[in-house]
């Protein structure tokens, strides 16, 4: 990690859970490990009446839930807590900026940080351009004495049109270079591995094309439901809040063409090109090439799950989407043909993200058996989580007469490395923004480009009520005709596990 200059992180939103749960833990691990400056400071800002010590104390509270066991180490949180404040403050009135501005021309002559500010916007979307507003008027998101940058959470727009408005928005208190739109799917390490992967190994990249790829899957599926966010989930679903972002970031990394360099640009200009590359649905194809269905009551473990329906805050007759799988293909030299898989759900059979690549199957078969002919597919397994790694998947001669093949794997596991701290996402994440480093972090013009390619299957559901939401047992992977997406050209589901609609069934990674 590059050497960080000392700073002031201020986080809009700081009573809230996402404060508690990852930001705070996620700092606090980068302060074990020696990855902060020596001066630093973190000024929580909300409406809550908090003194200093009573968000200390409720910190405090999460340092002891959240972060690893061997890192919780009494000294050094006491340390640490002695660098966090609050602000009291109505983010929606003009006037109060002023006392924050007060605030933190105060804590940056204490720190020695020439007014390097960190804003974090832990707050609903539409809140983002009135505080970027306030925080203009101000004189504080000017980076000509010091910098500041500002990292936004998803959801990044509803749609097409709200994400064009709101990058307006933001784009008219701070430069594109200063605005990190995060995407906690990009901080985690296998994610990363999987440039390494490729571009650090002879044995890969040549065979990362549509010469040798039959087809790639993308999954990344849930085993709870809604839960407490149905308020939420009603107004978004699954396309919006997972494949729009999540999913087709993950296609970017493992489509993208080689960058001329690993810096931020070159990395982010080739993720671009591939959602640039996206071929586009017409309305009237969006029922042949993308599956919804909505989780319906089912027994799973001795236990019956409600339906999506029953969540409190649902409506009865609610067709939001908890499940999407979509079949895609990318318009260009190197995967012209091969298509994409991608599939995401709630109440499936575990909780499991990864990247299947299937090999082409060898073109002449010389195994034969009287039932059939013996040439399994090789497959590369990239595991984003959990018991992240990398599976390849390829034949073996089974010992004793004959030719008999069975498939063995060749893997790797993060777990294995017992010396290495694996980082959490908001970690890592975050330790790029403090440094400058947008790798990672979603620029304007893919965030625009991404939800080009979802609108015509959003417009396809609004317009066309025929178009069905299939039902799925809570337990199994899905809709059954999310199975005929696949069979339909020849190919079938990766299942890390089996589903778990009966007493008897099991999960297995």
């Amino acid at each position: 990690m590059q050497e960080c200059e000392n700073f002031i992180l201020v986080i809009f939103g700081a009573s809230g859970d996402l404060t508690w749960r990852k930001l705070i833990p996620a700092l606090y691990d980068m302060y074990y490990q020696s990855l902060m400056p020596e001066k630093f400071r973190v000024l929580g800002v909300g409406r809550a009446s908090l003194s200093d010590d009573d968000f200390r104390k409720k910190m405090s509270e999460g340092l002891e839930q959240f972060i690893p066991s061997n890192f919780y180490v009494q000294d050094k949180i006491d340390q640490f807590l002695g660098h966090l404040h609050y602000h009291v403050m109505d983010t929606n009135k003009p006037d109060d900026y002023a006392g924050l501005k007060e605030n933190l021309e105060s804590f940056s002559d204490n720190v020695a940080c020439d007014a390097n500010y960190l804003y974090y916007f832990a707050i609903p979307p539409f809140m983002y351009a009135p505080v970027a507003g306030y925080l203009h008027d101000e004189g504080l998101t000017c980076s000509d004495n010091g910098w500041k940058r500002v990292i936004v959470e998803k959801p990044f727009g509803h749609d097409y049109n709200s994400a064009i408005d709101l990058n307006k928005e933001l784009l008219r208190y701070f430069e594109e270079e200063q605005i990190y739109r995060i995407d906690h799917y990009l901080g985690k390490e296998t994610v990363q591995n999987i440039l390494v992967t490729r571009f650090s190994n002879g044995i890969f990249e040549p065979l990362w094309n549509r010469n040798y790829v039959e087809y790639v899957e993308i999954t990344s599926s849930e085993s709870i439901g809604v839960g407490s966010r149905a308020g939420y989930y009603e107004t978004a679903g699954a396309l919006r809040d997972m494949i729009q972002n999540h999913m087709l970031q993950l296609l970017g990394i493992v489509a993208m063409e080689p960058p001329v360099s690993s810096d931020a640009d070159a990395i982010r200009n080739e993720m671009l090109k591939v959602f640039q590359s996206l071929r586009r649905m017409t309305k009237e194809e969006v029922p042949d090439y993308v599956i919804r269905g909505q989780y319906i009551s089912s027994m799973v473990r001795s236990v019956v799950m409600p339906a999506y329906r029953e969540e409190k805050g649902v409506d009865p007759v609610s067709k939001t989407e908890t499940y999407v799988a979509l079949k895609c293909f990318i318009d260009n030299w190197r995967w012209s043909g091969v298509p994409f898989y991608i599939r995401t759900g709630k109440c499936l059979p575990t909780r499991v993200t990864e990247v299947v690549i299937h090999f082409r199957p060898n073109p002449h078969k010389i195994f034969a058996q009287k039932n059939g002919l013996d040439n399994i597919g090789n497959k590369l397994i990239i595991r984003i989580q959990p018991d992240e790694g990398l599976v390849l998947k390829f034949g073996m001669k089974v010992p004793g007469t004959g030719f008999r093949v069975d498939q063995v794997s060749m893997d790797f596991r993060y777990s294995s490395l017992n010396e290495e701290h694996i980082p959490d996402a908001y970690e890592r994440l975050i330790s790029d923004c403090i440094v400058g480093d947008a790798t990672l972090f979603q620029r304007g013009d893919a965030v625009e480009t991404t939800w080009q390619y979802v609108q015509p299957i959003l417009d396809a559901w609004e317009e066309n009520k025929s178009i069905p939401v299939y039902g799925y047992p809570a337990g199994s992977w899905g809709p059954e005709q999310a199975e005929a997406l696949l069979v339909k050209d020849g190919f079938e589901w990766r299942y890390p596990c089996k589903n778990l609609t009966s007493d008897d069934s099991y999960c297995e990674l």
